[in-house]
């Protein structure tokens, strides 16, 4: 078994806060901004600590459209440009509805795509793709450029509710990205 596979092992979370239940009162926004990059910014400097940014992210939650750090007793709210977490490794082992994949984010989340973490994906500038897998909680992290080509590669042609679409078969399941007929020369990267 490979390395990312055998850290996910069982496929538990490591021990994050249970955000989620916490309900403190709303204290306002800070000047914090994830962007597009998962680059985390507080007063506009990037915030160089992973330790720092690994802290911040495991009390982030997302209510509706909008992001939040959350403790037990305060909620702040923060800008998050795309997605709050980049996909920056990833791993395949088998094929077709047995393939498994895995993806490490720049914050050490380890995420196995499946029911409860699908891939989703969403039309870029020039009609490229941008693949994201969800992390957690309603909140995703978006595939690298890099890693989307690979992703990518190991797409196929299934019909979906009768239309060919173009996607990617992982865990007995299909995700589709884009309807067959719209697959070019490359042109989705």
């Amino acid at each position: 078994m490979t390395r990312l596979m055998s850290a996910l092992g069982d496929g538990k979370a490591r021990g994050l806060p249970p955000v989620e239940r916490w309900n403190p009162p709303f204290c306002g926004d800070i000047d914090m901004r994830i962007a597009a990059d998962g680059t985390w910014f507080y007063l506009g400097t990037p915030i160089g600590r992973p330790a720092l940014v690994k802290l911040f992210s495991s009390v982030l939650r997302r209510d509706g459209d909008d992001y939040f750090l959350v403790t037990p007793v305060e909620k702040v709210g923060i800008v998050v440009e795309d997605a709050p977490f980049q996909a920056v490794e990833m791993e395949v082992a088998g094929e077709g509805d047995a393939r498994s994949i895995a993806f490490r984010t720049q914050v050490d989340d380890l995420v196995s795509v499946g029911a409860d973490n699908p891939i989703r994906f969403e039309r870029a500038a020039k009609d490229g793709l941008k693949p994201y897998i969800h992390v957690r909680r309603g909140l995703w992290a978006r595939v690298t450029r890099a890693l989307t080509y690979d992703l990518l590669a190991l797409g196929e042609v299934r019909e979906v509710e009768g239309i060919a679409m173009f996607g990617i078969a992982v865990a007995g399941g299909f995700h589709p990205a884009v309807p067959a007929s719209e697959i070019g020369d490359g042109e989705f990267a």
